[in-house]
């Protein structure tokens, strides 16, 4: 199980016996403020319990709905436009302003663990965003896949998502022309 600094720092009671623990083999730091029961963790589940705030999209969403078979090499996360920048080579911060952010939010699982990462429906739309900032055959190879389960997408949020964005006509235009 992961735990921060605080929730850690109630089932050890202090900062002496946590790093006992952590001594003793029975807990292990695994980021600053991220402690966990098992040596070995994802990344993505540390971050996220790093940056609670944060949610998982473009490369690394892609990836855990199984639309991509490239493994990212740095985990994608959205923070509020306000948010600190995360000092880490490992993340590519994606700023969104504030009343964008949670559009889509949802909770998966990863090895027992929540995670927060966007629907497939506001991934979708991300992805006709920055169609040119990724490599062709990449951007290909996501649209496909989702060619493929795109009777299982919910248009009605995909509406909603659209009306987020100035350009929605264009992006609705190219949404219609390469998946649907």
């Amino acid at each position: 199980m992961l735990y921060n600094h605080s929730e850690i720092k109630k089932l050890y009671k202090s900062d002496y016996q946590i790093k006992k623990a952590i001594s003793d083999g029975k807990l292990y730091k695994l980021d600053k403020g991220v402690y966990s029961d098992k040596n070995i963790i994802n990344p993505l589940i540390i971050y996220s319990k790093k940056y609670p705030s944060a949610i998982a999209t473009m490369d690394t969403a892609f990836y855990y709905y199984d639309l991509t078979d490239v493994i990212p090499k740095k985990i994608c996360l959205s923070t509020p436009s306000n948010f600190r920048h995360i000092d880490n080579d490992d993340i590519k911060q994606i700023y969104v302003p504030t009343q964008k952010l949670n559009q889509g939010k949802t909770e998966i699982e990863i090895d027992g663990e929540k995670v927060n990462m966007y629907d497939k429906e506001r991934l979708l739309i991300e992805l006709i965003r920055k169609k040119n900032q990724m490599p062709f055959d990449y951007y290909k190879e996501i649209i496909s896949n989702y060619r493929k389960i795109a009777d299982d997408l919910d248009m009605y949020k995909i509406d909603e998502y659209l009306a987020l964005y100035k350009n929605n006509v264009n992006l609705s235009d190219t949404l219609l022309k390469e998946v649907f």
